[in-house]
């Protein structure tokens, strides 16, 4: 592969591209040179429209989430941690349902049928989890997916005739985003890019920060530098794809409307234009309160359609990691050093052992 800041021919006609400059004129798309697209609000009929719906659903879920995670505090995320983790956990499974868990009652309330939890235990499982879709058979994914869309058209159906004041969950705000005229299916998939968001990329991202403190020489540096350093090493959201909507010229490519460019944090955050030794993990480089600013750091993607809770999950893994590691002695087990690598990026297995600090 070409350095990391050239744009790589990595199909026939597809372009990956590294260089942070030209990936953050993509996703910007200021000038329109590609079809409007949304990683997250993306459904089988295309992008999800209009982008007032958009806005007012990220608006309400972020301050649902916000009010959530102040409600509840370092204490009780402690208390939790400490009671779904016993003295060996398998990872990175343990992280996403620690996350999913912690936070299910933001996706469901608890007024919401039992059933419906078992369901989204059942996505969780099957859909979400490392390896998870390829552990499962072509007729049971099939199944699951008609089940899903089945029974939370009827739950989203329900919310719409029987509105609340105010939403107690995301599948409240999901529901009445833009009216009852919206196709029940296509909301449910967006409800469950929420769902891929807490219980996936959220627990990846822990399992991930846990995995590089675990497997490199121990340092006293605070959890968040972890976080970040995690972020930039291993994005879980590592490609970024983008169709252009005329021909034009990128990185000295030309490209016409039957091209992809992949935009790829992995390559972006790794330029060494931008990182002194960028493969190496040094969460102290975080120390430069300016860090986070560097333009070849995207792991939340960049411009309208940058993940509007960035910065709350950032949170909430550091305050995870800082339980986990507060337990006792901890300690990480490799069961190898290469990624799972599907949609998301996931850590390589390992177990997570905790002895009582003596």
């Amino acid at each position: 592969m070409a350095d990391a800041g050239d744009i790589v021919q990595t199909g026939r006609n597809e372009y990956s591209l590294g260089n942070a400059a030209d990936a953050r004129s993509v996703l910007s798309n200021a000038d329109g040179s590609y079809a409007e697209h949304s990683d997250f609000f993306h459904t089988r009929y295309g992008y999800f429209e209009p982008r007032s719906a958009q806005l007012k659903m990220r608006r309400e879920a972020r301050g649902l989430l916000k009010e959530f995670l102040q409600a509840r505090g370092p204490d009780a995320l402690r208390d939790f941690v400490r009671g779904q983790l016993g003295a060996t956990s398998q990872w990175p499974d343990a992280g996403n349902w620690l996350s999913y868990r912690y936070l299910l009652p933001a996706l469901l309330a608890s007024d919401r049928p039992p059933s419906l939890r078992r369901l989204l235990d059942q996505i969780v499982q099957r859909s979400v989890l490392a390896n998870a879709r390829a552990r499962q058979p072509r007729w049971r994914r099939m199944w699951l997916q008609f089940n899903t869309t089945l029974r939370l058209s009827n739950a989203i159906g329900a919310c719409q005739r029987h509105p609340r004041v105010s939403p107690l969950d995301i599948l409240d705000i999901v529901a009445h985003s833009d009216g009852p005229e919206r196709r029940q299916d296509e909301l449910v998939e967006v409800f469950l890019s929420f769902l891929f968001a807490i219980s996936g990329s959220v627990g990846f991202v822990l399992a991930w920060s846990l995995y590089l403190w675990g497997t490199h020489p121990r340092r006293d540096t605070p959890v968040e530098w972890i976080v970040q350093e995690a972020l930039r090493l291993w994005p879980v959201a590592w490609q970024l794809g983008r169709r252009p909507a005329q021909a034009h010229e990128l990185s000295g490519v030309k490209l016409d409307v039957a091209d992809e460019v992949v935009v790829c944090p992995y390559m972006v955050q790794r330029n060494a234009a931008y990182w002194t030794e960028p493969a190496e993990f040094r969460p102290e480089r975080w120390a430069d309160p300016e860090a986070w600013r560097n333009p070849a750091f995207i792991p939340f993607g960049h411009g309208a359609h940058r993940c509007v809770a960035a910065d709350l999950a950032t949170q909430l893994v550091g305050d995870m990691l800082r339980s986990v590691l507060e337990l006792g002695d901890v300690e990480v087990i490799a069961h190898g050093d290469r990624p799972v690598v599907a949609s998301a990026m996931a850590p390589p297995p390992f177990t997570l052992t905790i002895r009582p600090s003596r």
